[in-house]
């Protein structure tokens, strides 16, 4: 997907900064608009929290469920991957809607800025969940099921943020998103 001209960007009226938290963010849009690698580890942090917010209420969500019904471990995993990505794209879809896209453009900037973020990140998480010992059968009431739980989002920030500083870096994933805000 490329990524929105900067100049009519900012020329359409479209560029709110008071929406935008009152920060001028122009210098990171002409460096992620121009592809360059210079992108800073805490606009990498920003993006990745950002994924991990809508990944974690969407996981946290679907364990719960699944646990409280006393499902088994595959269909529980796979109701928690679900949220996390329906929770994690719709973040950004409901921020790139607040700022004036259309409803079909904004499930695409969404996928193209999220989808490998919470890819890596539920890959790590469910990782880390299925190995530590124990963690597949431990309870809500657990220590084991909220420690492996946390844990894992933990490890998985930790080696998306790279993956989302390279990305950025190179005009992709969440670098989509700083042309609509």
């Amino acid at each position: 997907m490329k990524i929105m001209d900067h100049d009519a960007h900012q020329t359409s009226g479209g560029h709110d900064q008071a929406a935008n938290g009152g920060h001028d963010t122009h210098g990171d849009h002409e460096m992620v608009r121009r592809g360059h690698g210079g992108v800073s580890w805490a606009m990498a942090a920003k993006a990745t929290l950002h994924c991990l917010t809508g990944c974690a209420i969407g996981e946290i969500l679907g364990m719960v469920i699944g646990t409280a019904l006393g499902w088994g471990n595959v269909p529980t995993m796979i109701l928690a991957i679900a949220l996390a990505f329906l929770f994690g794209y719709s973040f950004t879809l409901f921020a790139v809607r607040r700022a004036g896209l259309g409803f079909k453009t904004a499930i695409k900037v969404a996928l193209a800025a999220d989808t490998v973020s919470i890819a890596v990140m539920e890959l790590v998480d469910n990782a880390i969940i299925a190995l530590t010992p124990g963690a597949m059968d431990a309870h809500l009431s657990d220590g084991l099921f909220w420690s492996a739980l946390l844990g894992g989002f933990g490890i998985a920030f930790l080696i998306t943020t790279p993956v989302n500083k390279w990305m950025i870096g190179r005009g992709k994933g969440h670098a989509v998103v700083h042309a609509y805000h």
